[in-house]
């Protein structure tokens, strides 16, 4: 049995070897600890300046060569039904979403971590979505929101703001 700091440094090592999203559940599983412990981990090791970002699908751990990718925030505006489309928009460009912030009047900014790099990452979201019945963050500003993008280069970044104003969900 580990203790929690070996743990955390082996929760490191896995998150760094992983080239994608690792579940808490499947985490729980492999160091034989309950949800709970890794999500108190997770958050200890943030209090360390690891940065590792929370997900639907899982944890990830983001690498110094990240630091390189252009990056872009937009504002855009739609409804629920069309979020694959603008996911789509923006994939189809090679970016990636970060993230989806809204503004809200009472609570102030609120923001998730999404990490959309492809369209099944994109089709996955939308039907968990949809399977748990549930509503998007943009509800709550009638649609009004944020993405932070991220891409190899401010072109691919263009491509994808060209994408969203085409199908009419950029605002300026």
């Amino acid at each position: 049995m580990l203790t929690g700091e070996e743990r955390r440094k082996e929760l490191i090592r896995v998150l760094e070897q992983s080239n994608k999203a690792v579940s808490g559940t499947d985490l729980a599983k492999q160091f034989e600890v309950s949800r709970q412990v890794i999500v108190q981990d997770i958050a200890l090791l943030r209090a360390t300046n690891k940065k590792i970002l929370s997900t639907n699908k899982g944890y990830i751990l983001f690498r110094d060569d990240e630091k390189t990718k252009a990056k872009r925030i937009v504002c855009v505006l739609h409804k629920d039904t069309d979020i694959l489309k603008e996911f789509e928009c923006i994939v189809d460009c090679g970016a990636k979403v970060l993230d989806v912030v809204v503004e809200h009047e009472i609570y102030g900014q609120v923001s998730v971590d999404l990490l959309i790099q492809n369209r099944q990452d994109a089709l996955s979201f939308v039907e968990q979505l949809r399977n748990c019945k549930s509503k998007s963050l943009s509800c709550l500003t009638d649609g009004v929101h944020y993405h932070t993008l991220e891409a190899d280069s401010e072109a691919m970044l263009d491509c994808a703001e060209a994408a969203l104003k085409e199908a009419g969900f950029l605002l300026s």
